[in-house]
């Protein structure tokens, strides 16, 4: 297992197969999931798996598992995918923890340093965020994070058209940050 990142807190590492059971507790909880209209089924959190160890292969970066250093545990994922915008791809800080870890900061830490990770090593000019419009929690991450809304887009998604906000932040805009 390949670590990329580590916070005060956390540990962000490549997933592996052996992964799988984690994911599915966070994929397969509805309340967790509700911006992705529901949990996920045992092939669907397959897939997602795969879909993540393939990015890693491609681009030699995705989303990555967050491991709770004090305690070991498996508490969700964050990391840097490639997402359609405006007819191009652009590199996305997404984030996903089980319920029980939400609003005790993990999301942001984790995505800061995903920011400063996106920026110095990946060297991208900008990074964004596309998040659901009914996921307040998430966009309050992104503002956290340095980002501000600049767009509004529709996804379609399991038969529904999901609006979304997107959120960027640029390097010339951030000051160093020091990973807590």
């Amino acid at each position: 297992m390949k670590t990329i990142l580590e916070t005060e807190r956390l540990i962000l590492r490549e997933l592996v197969q052996e992964d799988y059971n984690d994911l599915c507790r966070l994929l397969q909880d509805d309340e967790t999931m509700y911006a992705y209209e529901g949990a996920f089924s045992d092939q669907e959190a397959q897939a997602w798996l795969d879909k993540q160890l393939n990015r890693y292969q491609t681009y030699h970066f995705g989303l990555w598992a967050m491991i709770r250093k004090d305690t070991q545990e498996w508490i969700g994922q964050c990391g840097i995918t490639m997402q359609a915008y405006k007819d191009q791809e652009v590199p996305e800080i997404g984030y996903l923890l089980q319920r029980r870890y939400w609003h005790q900061g993990y999301a942001t830490e984790a995505a800061i340093a995903c920011r400063e990770y996106g920026f110095n090593t990946l060297q991208f000019p900008a990074l964004y965020s596309i998040i659901r419009d009914t996921n307040q929690a998430s966009q309050r991450v992104a503002l956290r994070n340095g980002m501000q809304p600049i767009d509004t887009i529709i996804k379609h998604y399991r038969g529904i058209y999901m609006p979304h906000y997107v959120f960027c932040v640029r390097k010339e805009e951030t000051s160093p940050t020091v990973i807590p």
